[in-house]
């Protein structure tokens, strides 16, 4: 009788159980252990704020299949036939001898393991700020199970009220929501210029608003200096212009790195993010040992440059193929990532795929369009709601590079939709005439996504000269007056306007006003509305008579970040 392939998974989060999981699949009867320091199994970390809010009140929900079952290692042997020891922490990895060293965290006991396939899954670790403090009580992070009971704790006692949340990316959100339903008093520190950095300024500025407008108190441009306390307990959080915020609770949400100790003192090759380096594989340098998870360097697939995406879908699909290349030969590939993201903010959501602006500057592209659409998810007799999406573009071959999209409306569905339109790497034509599903409960007869579409083809061809809030904003900043029309009705204007010197024209009235607009056809003018579809309207009209500088707002009101009059 031949000896069964053994298999070891260090790590049981997300990545390491799929990869586990998948291995099995293939082989029925390799030895398939997972290795978990932690007491629980397979959690789903990204629902741990939602925890911490009270969505739901089962901690172990957390941790089980769609059936219900906990994933425990029970579950895993039973199930599975799967080995999965709890409280086991790897504290060595000989690849010489292809061997594993463990410690049992509850008994002490200590052993070690051969292997003939290594999965490493040991995630990523919080980043700590550089500052005293950071040991007083009061203070933690959102990364593991221990932090979520920690925080539900909290939450469930109401004992406790103003916190601090440091960092203001995705989890800095959600948990700033969490805490906030909870009737915490909640301020967000941010040391960048903006929250939730893979949008756009304009819109992460329309998303911060919305925040602010739930009752949380955001401060941008702004570190963390210090951790105060009295008799080890947190006091109060000062930051780096000396403002001091009292507060009993600080959230640490500054970001992640890869979790490489084993890695690195295995002598595997680390990549220069810092995370373990692997190929399409999910390989590391050593044949035999796979990476996956949060503590790996994974492919963009639009640049083609190594990125650190600690993403929990990206886990499974890297643990799936880990997992099998384990037990079988490598015969599937993981291809990367386009960062495809999404997060709840209150009753909005913001989510991005691909390339941002910034990004695409940062790299240095050399011909990029953006463009900006505000418009309903559905009709409004469907009680449709709003949607803010920026297009990213090339404007030679108008292959999608990247969009963001806000609001209240379906965001989860649009970004969706431009993900595989980037991974299919479609253009702007390709997607004019998108066969999408429609019916009123669901979509516009043109949707979201096509109407974002539209519009870039508008601009691309030269039919619309676009402009962005941004930009408006900058040319009045800077002192230039150019003309600018609102094209809404009366009635609309006196519920909301901008306040910036514009003259409401109404579009239905324009034609017969056009001895208000400037003499010199040369001016320039920006019509807008609220999302702008009059005043793209307006514009035409406008060029029809001769004006040769005429702009429109993308996105109108609604995509207006700044403060305004009403």
């Amino acid at each position: 009788m031949s000896k069964r392939k053994r298999i070891i998974v260090i790590g049981g989060s997300a990545a390491g159980p799929k990869a586990a999981a998948k291995a099995r699949r293939i082989d029925n009867d390799a030895e398939v252990i997972i290795l978990q320091k932690e007491a629980d199994l397979s959690m789903a970390s990204c629902g741990y704020p939602y925890y911490v809010g009270g969505y739901f009140n089962d901690r172990n929900m957390l941790l089980c299949t769609p059936a219900g079952v906990v994933r425990s290692p029970m579950f895993y042997l039973n199930a599975k036939d799967i080995d999965a020891r709890v409280n086991t922490e790897v504290t060595d990895i000989d690849r010489k001898k292809h061997t594993i060293s463990f410690k049992n965290l509850a008994s002490g006991e200590t052993g070690s393991l051969n292997y003939d396939k290594l999965i490493i899954a040991t995630g990523a670790v919080p980043r700590m700020p550089p500052v005293p403090g950071t040991d007083l009580e009061g203070i933690t992070t959102l990364q593991s199970m221990k932090d979520a009971d920690f925080l539900r704790k909290i939450r469930d006692e109401g004992k406790i009220k103003k916190a601090v949340v440091i960092g203001g990316g995705l989890i800095g959100i959600e948990t700033c929501e969490a805490l906030q339903l909870a009737g915490i008093e909640i301020t967000v520190i941010e040391l960048l210029p903006q929250l939730l950095t893979f949008l756009d300024m304009e819109m992460a500025k329309l998303v911060e608003n919305h925040v602010r407008s739930k009752g949380a108190n955001v401060i941008t441009e702004n570190g963390i200096a210090a951790f105060l306390g009295e008799e080890g307990k947190l006091t109060a959080v000062k930051l780096q212009n000396g403002i001091e915020l009292p507060c009993k609770l600080a959230v640490l949400a500054i970001g992640v790195q890869p979790n490489v100790k084993l890695a690195k003192e295995a002598g595997l090759k680390i990549g220069e993010l810092g995370g373990v380096d692997v190929n399409e594989f999910m390989q590391t340098s050593d044949p035999d040992i796979y990476a996956v998870g949060d503590c790996v360097e994974t492919l963009n697939r639009i640049t083609g440059k190594k990125v650190h995406a600690p993403y929990g879908d990206l886990a499974n699909l890297q643990g799936r193929v880990a997992g099998e290349n384990a037990a079988s030969q490598n015969c599937v590939t993981f291809p990367g990532t386009i960062q495809t993201g999404i997060c709840k903010v209150f009753d909005y959501a913001a989510g991005s795929t691909g390339l941002s602006e910034t990004t695409a500057k940062r790299l240095e592209y050399p011909d990029i369009i953006t463009v900006i659409n505000a418009s309903p998810d559905k009709p409004g007799f469907m009680e449709g709601k709003l949607l803010v999406t920026k297009l990213i573009a090339d404007k030679k071959t108008g292959q999608v590079l990247g969009a963001q999209c806000i609001g209240p409306g379906n965001v989860s569905k649009q970004i969706a939709q431009w993900a595989m339109a980037i991974q299919g790497k479609l253009t702007v034509e390709d997607l004019v005439n998108a066969d999408l599903p429609y019916a009123p409960p669901f979509s516009l007869a043109i949707d979201h996504f096509i109407a974002t579409v539209h519009i870039m083809q508008n601009k691309m061809k030269g039919r619309m000269k676009g402009i962005s809030c941004k930009e408006v904003r900058d040319k009045l900043l800077a002192g230039e007056k150019p003309f600018l029309i609102d094209t809404r009705g009366p009635e609309e204007f006196e519920e909301m306007r901008l306040g910036i010197g514009e003259t409401l024209i109404p579009l239905g009235a324009l034609r017969k006003r056009m001895k208000e607009l400037p003499e010199d056809k040369n001016k320039e003018i920006i019509c807008f509305c609220k999302i702008s579809l009059r005043g793209y309207e307006a514009a035409l009209a406008l060029e029809g008579n001769g004006w040769e500088d005429v702009k429109v707002m993308e996105g109108g009101i609604m995509a207006w970040p700044y403060p305004r009059e009403k």
